[in-house]
């Protein structure tokens, strides 16, 4: 069966959004257990700046205190020049960009146009010159709630636009939970078909209750590579209402179950979920951890033996 490879993105785009500061050491200790389950890639921080997001004021501090595992690419989201040079002082395996597909979401999460965006991260690319792989995710691809449906030769216009500066991969990214399972197929086929040799991962939340069917919709499609978040945390803040990222457990949960090889331990896994309410201090989105795996039987009630 196909192998599936998982970036987990909870130390990063799971508690940006956290009102109280986490820990560095709970931060350090928690990238270091998720290295031991299995992981393809962890997005472990972020190199913007300590004002504008202060839970990620640590970037340094975690980058450089982490045990690196072989096998398990640590990558970094880089914003500008400056985070890049920061960026490439901590040793990072992959720098992630990201800009929006969307002009209106564009605008109000990143305060400038595409046009500009575009700009800012081929300069960040010039400037890197190959010495560290770039991912450049792409948000809003599949609808936008202030502009709708984003159509698909807009992102597709993108993907070309990055791919001929030589980047690695590109992030799709249903950055407000808009897609649906079609609405992934067809993008999925498509990039696939005109970007063969990138590294191509899907990126989906949960907003309307259909990431998981949107990662199944990708894996029937071809697709093998995917972000999720640790408890389901993370969400945008220009999307009213929106819950976080697909949870990981979950996702991988099902995965597993229909056979496909994930590389993770489960069970670790779920040990760490479980331990993420108390790091966060509130409940987490995520369902199996709750609910157990299906493989995880209960004994009958004692009175069934007296019914047999």
């Amino acid at each position: 069966m196909t192998r599936i490879y998982f970036n987990d993105v909870v130390t990063r785009d799971g508690f940006q959004i956290e009102p109280n500061f986490i820990p560095t050491e709970d931060k350090i200790r928690l990238i270091n257990e998720l290295s031991l389950c299995g992981f393809a890639k962890i997005e472990v921080t972020s190199f913007t700046s300590p004002k504008a997001i202060p839970m990620l004021r640590d970037a340094e501090e975690v980058m450089g205190k982490i045990k690196r595992l072989p096998g398990v690419e640590y990558t970094v989201l880089v914003p500008n020049l400056r985070g890049a040079e920061r960026a490439l002082e901590s040793r990072a395996d992959e720098f992630n960009l990201v800009m929006s597909t969307s002009e209106m979401h564009n605008l109000a999460n990143l305060r400038m146009t595409r046009e500009k965006s575009f700009a800012g991260l081929a300069e960040v690319i010039q400037y890197v010159d190959g010495r560290t792989p770039i991912n450049v995710s792409l948000s809003t691809a599949f609808g936008c709630p202030m502009e709708g449906e984003v159509p698909q030769e807009v992102v597709e216009g993108f993907v070309k636009r990055f791919s001929d500066l030589g980047v690695r991969g590109l992030t799709i990214c249903d950055t407000t939970g808009m897609a649906n399972p079609a609405q992934v197929t067809n993008m999925s086929e498509s990039l696939q078909r005109l970007f063969p040799k990138l590294q191509l991962t899907m990126h989906f939340h949960n907003t309307r209750g259909m990431g998981l069917a949107n990662v199944l919709a990708a894996v029937q499609a071809g697709i093998i590579r995917f972000d999720g978040s640790l408890g389901g945390l993370g969400g945008c803040p220009y999307a009213p209402g929106a819950s976080g990222n697909i949870s990981t457990e979950d996702a991988i949960h099902m995965l597993d179950a229909m056979g496909y090889d994930t590389g993770i331990d489960i069970s670790r896994l779920l040990v760490l979920a479980r331990e993420l309410p108390a790091i966060v201090g509130h409940a987490v989105p995520g369902q199996v951890a709750k609910a157990g795996r299906t493989c995880d039987l209960h004994p009958a009630p004692d009175f069934i033996s007296d019914l047999r």
